[in-house]
């Protein structure tokens, strides 16, 4: 198993010890997801968060005329899960489908909250990734009421550079809240000035 990335990526927050990485490597699986495979499909139940390993996930909903919203993209040293479906058990309004090949570490509820109780860095760790998590939830509602498309646009370059090379204009546009075509009109606007 590459497990690896998983230990480095949770080591930059608080250093793992030999013992700690042991149960980690435990509770932890390897899957292996092809193209247009869903983790997730809405009405399952979530019972994984995952970790990227390698690779490129989406997470979005279907709203009653059929239309897909991006809500997240996940790349490597991402982390995508449904929380309210993970935690309350409840079925998922969520689809998280693979955009690319990809190789991705989980584990499932009971195993993530075993290691919470017997390592507690692991909750230190894991609640400072939901507070982040919650930050950007934050800065994304705020931005999406009181930002332009343009200013969302911008915002989206500015932060997720290494994106642009992976995903198609069509997926950006769904996380925007956008048309593809009023992206394009976007674009053209300011390739000019």
């Amino acid at each position: 198993m590459k497990i690896e990335p998983l230990i480095s990526y949770l080591s930059k927050h608080l250093p793992l010890n030999e013992k700690e990485i042991v149960f980690l490597k435990t509770v932890v699986k390897e899957k292996k997801v092809r193209r247009r495979q869903f983790l997730l499909q809405e009405g399952d139940i979530c019972k994984h968060n995952s970790f990227v390993v390698e690779g490129c996930l989406r997470m979005y909903m279907v709203d009653e005329n059929g239309k897909e919203h991006n809500l997240q993209f996940a790349i490597e040293n991402w982390w995508v899960i449904d929380m309210n479906s993970f935690y309350s058990d409840e079925p998922s309004r969520l689809n998280i489908e693979a955009m690319e090949n990809s190789m991705i570490l989980q584990i499932n509820r009971e195993d993530q909250f075993n290691l919470f109780v017997n390592y507690p860095k692991f909750n230190r760790i894991f609640r400072v990734l939901s507070e982040n998590a919650l930050i950007a939830c934050q800065r994304r509602v705020m931005q999406n009421i009181s930002s332009t498309a343009e200013e969302r646009y911008l915002d989206f370059m500015d932060r997720y550079p290494f994106l642009f090379n992976r995903i198609s204009n069509v997926q950006i546009a769904s996380y925007l809240g956008i048309t593809p075509e009023f992206l394009s009109t976007i674009r053209k606007r300011l390739a000019k000035s």
